[in-house]
């Protein structure tokens, strides 16, 4: 870990009561979804992370607690420095704070993540579907939802699907 990047860790430990995780040289930043607008607050202001690069989510079904891993990855333009914070999530109410308050780029992000995958976002301005028609059931990032693919055609198998195909009739 990077020696300026793990003095910005142990201080969100210290504050946050954070747990850490590295893999293949990036840090992973444990925190509880009660905590997350503080600590985007606190990473901004202090440590000079100006930029949220990406936010989305990971999906660990069939776990249920947590079920989700809310991701934020921070970048600090002036000291080239990366940071990722995640939260879980458990599964039956997926529910985060708004980082809308934070950083204005999370509004069509966390739009996307309560359209995609179901989590919800407490505080959000505008809490409306931004992918998919807001008729729609489901969320097609969750690993349960349903596939309901259409079988390819190729040459090999042209005949057996072109008899199963559903054509408009005449």
């Amino acid at each position: 870990m990077d020696k300026k990047l793990e003095k910005i860790v142990q201080d969100l430990q210290g504050r946050f009561g954070s747990s850490i995780e590295e893999f293949r040289g990036e840090v992973h930043v444990f925190v509880k979804p009660e905590q997350i607008v503080d600590a985007l607050t606190f990473l901004r202001d202090k440590h000079e992370f100006e930029l949220l690069s990406a936010q989305t989510a990971s999906d660990y079904w069939p776990q249920m607690a947590p079920r989700f891993h809310v991701i934020y990855q921070l970048t600090s333009l002036a000291k080239n420095l990366s940071v990722q914070l995640r939260v879980p999530v458990n599964g039956d109410q997926p529910k985060v704070p708004t980082a809308t308050r934070v950083y204005d780029v999370a509004n069509w992000r966390e739009r996307e993540l309560m359209d995609m995958f179901g989590i919800e976002f407490e505080g959000h301005p505008d809490p409306r579907r931004i992918l998919l028609p807001p008729d729609m059931e489901g969320h097609p990032l969750r690993k349960d939802f349903p596939l309901g693919y259409e079988e390819p055609q190729f040459t090999f198998n042209f005949e057996e699907i072109d008899l199963r195909k559903p054509y408009a009739k005449e």
